[in-house]
């Protein structure tokens, strides 16, 4: 089998769930391709050595540039802060490398614009991590839409809430806090949390034409790790949008840091003129089905545990009944990425994805300015 060098930079939580995902692919997924963990990069040789020897890498480097000028890898996996996923994918991409990018693409659309003019210019393959699509329960929700079971769609909600940022003695920036610093993160919950929430819409319902936002910033001023110096907040600690999707349907969205009692809460409904669906991330293995069409004494929602041979992905794992997990996601992303290589298929959603993503948080965070509708470029 052909291996698939992959160069992973950055080893924090995400680069956690990358890696797993690379070492489980082949043991679940028939592919021609092997993946294999060759280089992790971080500006920290002692962690990025500590990382390596955790999760198997042949090697390690420190500057993010050698790592895309080495002839060894074949893949180079970004899953640094959002202020480098720009450069680092620019410059892979005219290296030639495959690249993958941990979402939101870019810090903005104008950032997110010119990655996806690198990549396609360069004809490489390419893929952003919105892994939720990967959920099984999630991609049967997508069938059931694209079978017209729901019908015409009217209404479309989610939110995604946590509680983690609410002490005003929380500092901004530096490793850990880096999604409290908009100097790196380029936006608060809109781009990290939202994104998420925005990604699966489209996938979903489709396309969005408008939106209307408000966002806050609780707590004003934070000490900034690397400085030690008291500076404003420029990231949104909770953000709310209305939109309008191209298909008619109307839209809620929310998102905070500030619901006491969450700490990973991610919810959508969709509701159609025949029936109607929900999906809860705290009981990813079930999708909630309600059919107008189900003879009227039994008419009610249903659960569907989403763990049968016939569901999505769920043949390729345990025996009906016993369900899979959040990190399964990352596997079958990696799974469809590799067999799409074989196919020359682009693996959704792809940088140019990513970026309508980005034009959608652009636009929310443009109306929580101008306090306007305001219309989602295409």
């Amino acid at each position: 089998m052909k291996s698939l060098n992959i160069g992973m930079i950055g080893y924090g939580f995400m680069g956690r769930a990358h890696a797993n995902a690379f070492r489980k692919v082949s043991n679940f997924f028939a592919l021609d391709r092997q993946p294999v963990l060759k280089a992790v990069c971080g500006r920290d040789a002692t962690k990025a050595k500590e990382f390596a020897a955790q999760w198997g890498f042949d090697s390690i480097e420190t500057d993010w540039r050698k790592l895309i000028e080495r002839d060894d890898i074949d893949v180079i996996d970004i899953a640094a802060p959002n202020d480098m996923h720009a450069p680092i994918a620019i410059a892979a991409a005219k290296a030639g490398k495959m690249i993958l990018c941990e979402k939101p693409l870019a810090m903005n659309a104008a950032e997110a614009l010119k990655m996806v003019a690198a990549v396609e210019k360069a004809q490489v393959p390419n893929m952003v991590w919105y892994n939720y699509r990967r959920v099984p329960a999630v991609t049967l929700a997508k069938q059931l839409i694209d079978e017209g079971r729901l019908g015409r769609i009217f209404h479309y909600r989610a939110k995604f809430l946590q509680d983690w940022t609410i002490s005003k003695d929380l500092p901004q920036g530096g490793a850990g806090l880096w999604r409290l610093d908009a100097k790196v993160a380029g936006s608060g919950v809109t781009g990290d949390l939202l994104a998420h929430c925005i990604d699966t819409a489209l996938w979903l319902n489709g396309p969005m034409d408008k939106v209307t936002a408000t966002t806050e910033t609780f707590i004003k001023q934070r000490q900034h790790t690397l400085t030690g110096k008291v500076e404003s907040v420029g990231i949104d600690d909770a953000s709310l949008f209305l939109a309008r999707f191209a298909n008619g349907s109307l839209a809620t969205f929310e998102s905070t840091r500030y619901a006491r009692g969450h700490k990973a809460l991610y919810t959508f409904e969709i509701n159609g003129e025949n029936a109607s669906i929900s999906w809860d991330l705290h009981d990813l293995h079930r999708l909630q089905f309600y059919d107008y069409r189900d003879e009227g004494r039994v008419r009610g929602w249903r659960s569907i545990h989403v763990t049968d041979a016939e569901h999505p992905y769920m043949d390729k794992w345990w025996v009906p009944g016993l369900q899979i997990g959040y990190e399964h996601s990352f596997v079958h992303q990696a799974a469809d990425f590799i067999q799409g290589l074989a196919s020359g298929t682009p693996t959704a959603p792809t940088f140019r994805d990513g970026l309508a993503t980005d034009y959608v948080t652009d636009a929310v965070l443009k109306s929580a300015k101008t306090g306007r509708w305001e219309t989602v470029k295409k």
